[in-house]
């Protein structure tokens, strides 16, 4: 405010306090007038230089609404369901209120306090109600918080993405505008008849310095485009283009072509880690998607200027965009060209790409899995190769194995994860044999003793016989089963599983008998003859058999002796005699 207005208007403001209620406005006005402003803006400035009274005190019932929470759940539910796809809302609030009560779902209604009436709710109260609840749909549609991401050096993370054209399409007489009013989605025939002449760009970024690489393809989003393209950008181009290499990491959206089994064993054959956003997270890959704009504005839009004859043509002007703007466009975050960044990659971070020939024979190649011999020894490509050397690589295990690009002559490569799922390739070397056959690797006899490190499962099983045998080393445990100790030092009741185990009782269950017509036959047991009966009592009863008991035997049984009756013959021998005890008869 300038100064000289502001002194004029804490002049008037002390007339008026000095002059009272009636002629403060008079004062007022002729200030506004000396000073060329509005009766309004004299008492906005006034307000801004004098001290506010005292404010006014808070209502206790502030920030609430009569509402209930439910209704506006249900309110900004609606809403959020009628906005479509582009965020273009369908539904306004009072329609949505109107919906609602219709179907009885709610009433959002308010108390007029001096009659104790219920009223509608106004639009605007029911807009203030969903703020303060978090509910409108301008709150809930917000972008969720992003997190800004880093990179480690050049080459360590690139981006890549494709986008189709929707300025030019390549006809047989070289690129073609496409106008709008003939080219849009209501005319999906006319989009159809050059759907496959149409121009799709992809682009690729490096994270850390921000150099664009830009490639124009015909067709559609396929495995064999994006394949071509990631392999052409690999290839060192010429001294003006110092970008090239094999990238560590691979961020991309989840795509067809970038899901597909041949991009897949290209990044998996060369150590890339293949990074796939999820659906809708474009930010992810912001970088990207923001050289897409740059392609557009600073190279497409001087496509309607030339003619380009054909794609090669296209490719040719847009490299020679590329390699310019990468070497002299300063980048807003490290102020510097990216070419000029991207030149302080260290040789251990630049990994040189095969040739294109073997790259394009990796992504049609899968991985093959091979099972490891009792030799450390796999398999692969009519050879063998020694996996010993691979951490945690275990007998009868299944490993991955694939091409190693930089020496395929004379070593594989073997694909496992680390334990945070990260893909780590080992380079196993190819086993050679000498003139009569042998392995290389074989140990001479007698002349030396060869022995592999223990694997992960010996080292689990001397624990495992550590514990069964309860001992502390593995002398000891040895020692203990040579012992036949008892397992477990006979601490495992085998069957107390059983033992504590609590039966049902079962309720005896009525039956039917069986009728039978089978007869059964009796069969007769012949009896012992008296010589045969002495000599089995004889050796029962010892020298308690006498010639009286042979006597005996044959007054009682004249007929002969069952076996069963054995037992009973002897007790009745053996019996002591009562004295005295006689049988004598009477009459009744």
């Amino acid at each position: 405010m300038n100064p000289i207005h502001a002194q004029e208007i804490l002049a008037a403001h002390q007339q008026a306090l000095e002059a009272g209620a009636g002629g403060r406005t008079v004062i007022y006005r002729a200030a506004a007038e000396r000073l060329g402003m509005s009766l309004a803006t004299l008492y906005r400035k006034l307000e801004s230089l004098t001290m506010k009274d005292k404010p006014r005190k808070r209502r206790s019932d502030a920030g609430s609404t009569a509402i209930p929470l439910r209704e506006l759940q249900l309110i900004s539910a609606l809403l959020v369901e009628s906005i479509r796809a582009n965020n273009k809302q369908l539904s306004s609030i009072k329609l949505a209120v109107a919906r609602l009560r219709s179907n009885g779902l709610i009433r959002a209604e308010s108390v007029v306090k001096s009659t104790g009436e219920l009223k509608p709710m106004s639009e605007s109260a029911i807009s203030r109600a969903l703020y303060q609840n978090n509910l409108h749909p301008s709150q809930l549609l917000a972008p969720a918080p992003a997190i800004s991401l880093a990179s480690k050096h050049p080459n360590h993370v690139w981006q890549i993405d494709a986008s189709i054209s929707t300025q030019f399409y390549l006809d047989d007489d070289g690129a073609r505008t496409m106008s709008h009013a003939e080219y849009y989605d209501g005319k999906p025939e006319n989009l159809k008849k050059i759907e496959r002449k149409r121009l799709w760009r992809y682009v690729i970024t490096d994270h850390t310095s921000g150099t664009i690489y830009v490639q124009y393809v015909l067709g559609s989003e396929s495995a064999e485009n994006i394949c071509h393209v990631l392999i052409c950008a690999m290839q060192k181009r010429g001294e003006q283009d110092p970008f090239h290499g094999v990238p560590f990491m691979l961020m991309t959206d989840p795509g067809a072509a970038m899901k597909s089994a041949m991009f897949r064993n290209l990044c998996q054959a060369l150590g890339i880690e293949l990074i796939i956003n999820e659906v809708g997270n474009a930010r992810a890959k912001g970088q990207v998607e923001q050289a897409h704009n740059i392609v557009e504005k600073e190279f497409e839009s001087g496509l309607k200027l030339e003619k380009a004859e054909s794609l090669e043509h296209i490719n040719t002007r847009v490299g020679e965009w590329m390699r310019a703007y990468n070497a002299t466009e300063i980048h807003s975050r490290h102020r510097r060209t990216r070419y000029g960044v991207w030149m302080l990659i260290t040789p251990q971070q630049l990994r040189i790409a095969p040739p294109a020939e073997i790259c394009r024979e990796m992504a049609t190649s899968a991985p093959q899995t091979r099972v490891v011999s009792p030799l450390m020894i796999v398999s692969f490509n009519s050879a063998e190769y020694n996996v010993s050397s691979v951490p945690g690589v275990m007998v009868g295990e299944k490993v991955l194995m694939t091409r190693n690009p930089w020496r395929d002559a004379e070593s594989a490569q073997v694909i496992r994860h680390d334990d945070d799922g990260h893909q780590v390739l080992y380079v196993v070397e190819r086993i050679g044999v000498d003139q009569h056959g042998f392995r290389e690797t074989a140990a001479m006899i007698g002349e030396e003793h060869k022995r592999h490190a223990e694997t992960p499962a010996q080292v689990a099983r001397k624990v495992l016989e550590q514990i069964a045998t309860d001992t502390d080393t593995q002398d000891e445990a040895e020692k203990a089963r040579k012992a036949k100790a008892v397992p477990f030092a006979g601490a495992i009741d085998p069957h107390k599983h059983l033992t504590d185990t609590a039966l049902p009782a079962y309720l005896p269950k009525r039956g039917t008998e069986v009728e039978t017509t089978v007869t059964v036959a009796t069969v007769e047991i012949k009896p012992m003859s008296h010589p045969a009966a002495a000599k089995a009592l004889r050796a029962r009863m010892g020298s308690s058999w006498t010639a009286e008991s042979m006597v005996w035997l044959k007054s009682n049984y004249p007929d002969g002796v069952l076996e069963d009756q054995l037992d009973a013959i002897v007790q009745q021998l053996q019996a002591p005699v009562r004295p005295g005890l006689r049988i004598v008869g009477g009459t009744h």
